[in-house]
């Protein structure tokens, strides 16, 4: 298969992609804006024999062709999972107009482009799978927090516009799914969070992700799923 993962660099991305690539069959296609963490991840790959192409990238400012460099050698592709993301911690009152559009445009416009993108290239795919990595403070009735009302609005956006894809790309046979991620022990966590211990590290959701993106398009279509133990 070839798989495509934003936000690659670190984090559950970076656990995703070596996930993914563990069956060496797999092509794993990994973005990220971080060429540092791209050079890491593509050192570890390597040096375990996987299948990892690195490409650093800024999906909020890439060009067709930019996205056609990445691309164009790739016969089709079979999963992408839209990973890549930005959180602000401010509360309301400080959360500026430009801040709203910075956590948007990478959360939410930059990943429905790079699905639009790659729609010729999914369509190809007899398992084409999008996979949406949201999060419990985008999910509806879950518990809000203060500072964290940007990033929360813009992961109820991508768990709405996946009902939305799943009915629009049935015609092309493609699986639209959204994992509402619970607390995990990241960087961006410890960001909204301080000093917050999560009982989940991302190489055990890393793990969860992968499986789910590799097989539950056969199971699951426009759903939004919370994957939490804790929120925190």
């Amino acid at each position: 298969m070839n798989i495509v993962i934003t936000g690659a660099s670190k984090g559950i991305g970076f656990d995703t992609t070596l996930a993914m690539a563990a069956d060496k069959s797999n092509t794993v296609i990994a973005i990220s804006r971080s060429a540092d963490g791209l050079g890491k991840l593509k050192s570890l790959a390597d040096g375990q024999g996987l299948n990892v192409h690195t490409y650093p990238a800024d999906l909020t400012t890439i060009d067709d062709a930019g996205l056609q460099n990445i691309f164009g050698n790739y016969p089709a592709i079979d999963v992408l999972v839209n990973n890549a993301g930005i959180l602000i911690n401010k509360p309301f009152t400080q959360t500026t107009t430009d801040d709203w559009r910075n956590v948007f445009e990478t959360n939410v416009f930059s990943q429905l482009r790079l699905i639009h993108f790659l729609l010729p290239w999914l369509s190809k795919s007899p398992v084409a799978h999008v996979v949406n990595i949201g999060s419990m403070g985008g999910y509806q009735g879950s518990s809000k927090f203060v500072g964290l009302s940007a990033y929360s609005a813009s992961k109820a956006a991508l768990a709405n516009v996946t009902e939305c894809l799943a009915e629009e790309l049935k015609p092309l046979h493609i699986k639209v799914n959204c994992l509402a991620l619970g607390a995990v022990n990241t960087e961006m966590l410890n960001k909204a969070f301080p000093g917050f211990e999560a009982p989940v590290n991302s190489a055990e959701m890393a793990a969860f992700i992968a499986g789910f993106a590799l097989q539950q398009h056969k199971f699951f279509n426009g759903k939004i799923l919370p994957v939490a133990v804790s929120t925190p």
